[in-house]
């Protein structure tokens, strides 16, 4: 085995030692010299071809890893909010309720004939809204709070010496949070300065 620490003619005439010199002529030597050197070559090539394979396991780990946890996450907010479509679609009978409980006159609120039929949709509104908490979701606060264009669409201005402007002085139809994520903004009248 040719040593490396040693120039090469030494590490050659050491190798061409113990071979009869019958054997041998000066091609032969130069012969050898230029194999040798070939395949230091191809081991110096085979060397950086595994250093650039190792890079690419372990970016090809990385990756891997990556690609898991977004799965993991889209996985994770598929369960969450898989009943966005339905929510969304159950807010108009939440509305119809609302509507409904806001229609009563009070006299007829009082009265004997009707005091059952208003009890069980104002009933039917609390179960509704225990189910909407149940599942993460929530009725956007709105009334007297500045207009937030996250959560709230403004619809209309109205001139207001009672309020400052910006501030929600009437709600046309409520909004809702599903968990974090809007599910519906509340429409709103916002206050304006008087002309």
């Amino acid at each position: 085995m040719i040593d490396n620490d040693k120039p090469r003619d030494e590490a050659v005439e050491k190798e061409l030692a113990g071979v009869p010199e019958e054997f041998l002529d000066k091609d032969d030597a130069e012969t050898i010299e230029e194999e040798t050197s070939a395949l230091d070559e191809a081991l110096g090539r085979l060397k950086d071809d595994l250093e650039a394979a190792k890079q690419e396991v372990l970016y090809a780990k990385a990756e891997t890893q990556n690609v898991r946890r977004r799965l993991e996450k889209d996985i994770q907010d598929a369960r969450t909010y898989a009943a966005t479509g339905f929510a969304r679609d159950i807010l108009s009978v939440a509305d119809n309720l609302s509507r409904a409980i806001d229609a009563v006159p009070a006299d007829l609120r009082e009265d004997e004939k009707f005091k059952g039929l208003v009890t069980g949709i104002e009933a039917t509104m609390r179960e509704l809204d225990k189910v909407f908490g149940q599942h993460g979701i929530s009725r956007i606060a709105a009334m007297g709070l500045p207009l937030d264009p996250n959560q709230h669409q403004a619809m209309m201005e109205i001139p207001s010496t009672d309020h400052e402007p910006g501030t929600v002085i009437q709600e046309m139809q409520a909004g809702y949070m599903l968990r974090d994520r809007l599910l519906r903004p509340a429409m709103v009248c916002v206050a304006k300065k008087p002309d």
